[in-house]
């Protein structure tokens, strides 16, 4: 049970409700995330905001997906593990033995991908503060100076969205349930 009210798109603030309800209607359901966040406003509408931007980054969604699931992983947020699985999946079209390897922090053997998932949590082990040798590795697989600051942008959202998680242990909704960790399988 969530630590902090889910709000509906009747019960939630009016700032957030049209905000609700877009995410409802192409969603098809509201992720609970959603519904917590919808408590502030402005933690709602940076939310949304920020993926939209970090929608248009030069990263592919297998890769953006793949930054935000190495960084829910460390950050212990199984909700975003489980969400962020259901769209590699199903938007990106990682394998899902791929999608499982990056779950249980293994290489993917993808050695592109596997670098960008390096970086990523060096990243966030460092706090940005990475070593030479890992940005040259990162540069080595293909990326860019642009694209090592998407990872900052992805690593930003998914650490509001899997903070919000945590702060709310929020039950991961029924749509999910299939792509949890230790559920999921390829």
């Amino acid at each position: 049970m969530s630590r902090l009210p889910l709000q509906t798109p009747d019960r939630a603030p009016e700032a957030s409700r049209a905000l609700v309800e877009r995410v409802l209607a192409n969603n098809g359901f509201l992720p609970n995330l959603v519904a917590v966040l919808a408590n502030a406003p402005t933690a709602l509408e940076a939310y949304l905001t920020l993926g939209e931007i970090n929608g248009r980054s030069s990263l592919t969604l297998a890769e953006r997906e793949a930054v935000q699931i190495a960084a829910a992983g460390l950050h212990g947020c199984e909700f975003c593990v489980s969400g962020h699985t259901a769209l590699a999946v199903k938007k990106a079209g990682l394998p899902p033995a791929t999608v499982h390897a990056l779950q249980h922090r293994a290489r993917t053997g993808e050695a592109r991908l596997d670098a960008l998932v390096d970086f990523t949590r060096a990243l966030i082990a460092t706090r940005g503060n990475v070593g030479d040798g890992e940005l040259e590795a990162f540069y080595a697989a293909g990326f860019t100076p642009a694209q090592a600051l998407e990872v900052v942008l992805g690593v930003s959202l998914a650490t509001l969205c899997n903070f919000a998680n945590n702060l709310a242990h929020n039950e991961i909704n029924r749509e999910l349930q299939a792509f949890r960790p230790g559920v999921f399988q390829p």
